[in-house]
């Protein structure tokens, strides 16, 4: 598929400011399910650090906060039927809620990656469905692949997925249910085609997502119909489709699409609805405070490609690297299931390092960095925390060869990952529940752009 230039999402910190300040929270939940909604795409740059959760969510409150207050008489009833917390009106707190949640979701997928390290490739719970696990094929089909399903909505997801490297939220979830129920696919088989290819490829986000609607990380599998795809697709797809008026695999009642995916209610299976922890990185707790260096080398990495980034800040005039991850790049770690970086993303990336004052090297991680901080005469290397457990693994190399200074960024809700105090991750509910008082209850002040190094 040839991309179009407006289809192109450009990286750095520039095109993410743009993206920020055209934000309209009312707007965002009012329209956000569909396809043509006003979604923010600010995901490829909170995935790369280049805005960091934190940013946009005090970006949010200050647009809140600007938004014109109602006439008196009618500010009077709202504050009577719910008093204002921390400030905030009825309305305003009704316009940025749903945005506030969804950078909530994206905290949540970041603890439990936190916790489950690698364990994010393995199903959380048992299917809902009934079927067993050799019902499904291990491999995508290669029309799915190729965008030849002769499905105009299917073929235009996937067209659009590898074509530009970003897809609807709404999509993402259409495509993914037709791979896993429809097609009898393993959900990692889908959720290594995404990582390939989408802009925004967060293994925690992307996988938990796919297992959400595979029946391994929530209670049902998750299913659309053509009355669905229609409305929140605005008919694009099935107008111009040459099953739509025949052979339409999705033109049926929810009732009957269950009926025909997974047989009678009482022959499916029902597990338990939650899988027993699988370990995770060790607490940090009892870690020595750091040594200070006197000539740093600041390691930038893909997690915290912005002037947020808490290395770069702390040490402006360090030298600082960027390594270009020769295993993540072909395909041979976790982070993507085995699947090699496309394209779009390496572009993509390469954006986004290019406005950081770094020098930008390509190779085994590790080794860079040692060899860059020799040349530079460092005595210790200083970076910013990451989840990705391939993160740890780098770290501890270069612990054995120099001393490694990690620091923390601001963190989007002030919860402990571990221990007491932490919330539970078995559902978002129950995080939320936790969290959401804490994320509202901050400082609603205004919002102050972290100045580029």
């Amino acid at each position: 598929m040839t991309r179009s230039p407006s289809a192109v999402v450009r990286g750095g910190r520039r095109a993410a400011e743009q993206r920020l300040e055209a934000i309209d929270p009312a707007r965002y939940g009012a329209s956000r399910n569909h396809l043509d909604g006003a979604v923010t795409r600010l995901s490829p740059y909170i995935r790369h650090g280049v805005l960091t959760l934190a940013e946009v969510r005090d970006a949010v409150f200050a647009r809140l906060r600007a938004m014109a207050p109602p006439d008196a008489a009618v500010q009077g009833e709202l504050f009577a039927a719910q008093p204002p917390a921390h400030g905030w009106s009825a309305a305003q707190r009704r316009a940025g809620e749903k945005l506030i949640n969804e950078l909530g979701w994206r905290d949540y997928w970041q603890r439990l990656w936190h916790q489950l390290g690698d364990g994010i490739w393995h199903d959380r719970e048992p299917l809902k469905t009934g079927l067993p696990a050799e019902a499904y094929a291990p491999d995508l089909p290669a029309d799915i692949a190729a965008a030849a399903t002769g499905l105009a909505c299917i073929d235009g997801f996937a067209a659009e997925l590898c074509g530009t490297g970003w897809l609807h939220n709404h999509a993402r979830m259409w495509l993914a249910s037709y791979v896993v129920h429809w097609r009898r696919v393993r959900w990692q088989a889908g959720a290594r085609w995404f990582l390939q290819h989408l802009l925004d490829g967060d293994p925690a986000s992307n996988n938990l997502s796919w297992q959400w609607v595979a029946s391994s990380f929530s209670h049902k599998p998750y299913l659309f119909n053509r009355a669905n795809l229609e409305r929140f697709g605005g008919g694009r797809y099935c107008r111009g489709c040459p099953k739509a008026l025949a052979g339409c695999p999705f033109e049926a009642s929810y009732e009957v699409l269950e009926l025909r995916l997974f047989g009678p209610v009482e022959r499916r299976r029902e597990g338990p609805h939650h899988a027993s922890p699988q370990p995770g990185p060790p607490p940090s707790a009892g870690v020595p405070p750091p040594v200070p260096l006197r000539r740093p080398l600041v390691w930038v990495h893909g997690e915290a490609l912005g002037p947020a980034n808490p290395a770069l800040r702390a040490h402006p005039a360090a030298p600082a690297v960027f390594v270009f991850d020769a295993a993540l790049i072909a395909g041979t770690t976790a982070t993507t299931g085995g699947a090699a970086l496309a394209s779009g993303r390496l572009r993509f990336l390469r954006e986004c390092v290019a406005e950081l004052p770094v020098q930008v090297r390509e190779g085994e991680v590790s080794a860079q960095l040692l060899a860059a901080a020799a040349a530079a005469g460092a005595d210790g290397i200083v970076t910013s925390a990451a989840v990705d457990p391939r993160f740890r693994v780098i770290a501890a190399r270069l612990e054995a060869e120099l001393p490694l200074q990690v620091l923390e960024p601001e963190p989007f809700v002030s919860l402990p990952l571990r221990g007491d105090g932490a919330p539970d991750l078995r559902r978002f509910s129950r995080y939320w529940r936790r969290a959401e008082p804490l994320v509202w209850g901050r400082p609603a002040g205004v919002f102050h752009p972290v100045p580029r190094p």
